[in-house]
């Protein structure tokens, strides 16, 4: 699987939030035969609703596609570290990877506050890579904010 093709169309979909005026994050499932599944970038503010993340909507997609709510031996790939909740759906989901861009120092699930993939309380474990594109995604989220503020 080539991890830069696959960040840069989670890129493309945090882009897309960017654009709609949401918080920059974007993510792809992709499935055991190296193809995109589903995609997704955050909708929290168009949609009103606080679980709206990338992450969410890409597994749901996925779910839907897979007509399984496991999806097991497929792989997520987020700009950003997933937050607690996201990474509670995607322990849930039994996804088998995580690929992620750049750290979450406030938010972060999968080792910078948190690591709920490494938590032997919970049943399930998945595959983490991070730093994947990590410049190109963490500029995205700085640009945003420094427009915001």
């Amino acid at each position: 699987m080539d991890l830069h093709y696959c960040m840069r169309e989670a890129l493309q979909e945090a882009g897309k939030a960017r654009a709609e005026g949401e918080v920059p994050v974007g993510a792809i499932v992709v499935g055991r035969s190296h193809e995109i599944l589903a995609r997704g970038h955050n909708r929290c503010i168009s949609s009103n609703d606080p679980t709206a993340h990338a992450e969410i909507l890409a597994i749901r997609q996925a779910a839907t596609i897979l007509d399984n709510y496991r999806l097991q031996e497929t792989t997520i790939v987020v700009t950003i570290e997933p937050c607690p909740m996201c990474m509670g759906a995607i322990l849930n989901a039994r996804l088998e990877r995580l690929v992620f861009g750049a750290l979450d120092p406030k938010f972060g699930a999968a080792g910078s506050i948190f690591n709920l993939a490494d938590d032997e309380r919970l049943h399930h474990r998945l595959e983490v890579i991070s730093g994947i594109m990590e410049e190109e995604c963490r500029q995205i989220m700085q640009d945003f904010f420094k427009k915001r503020r």
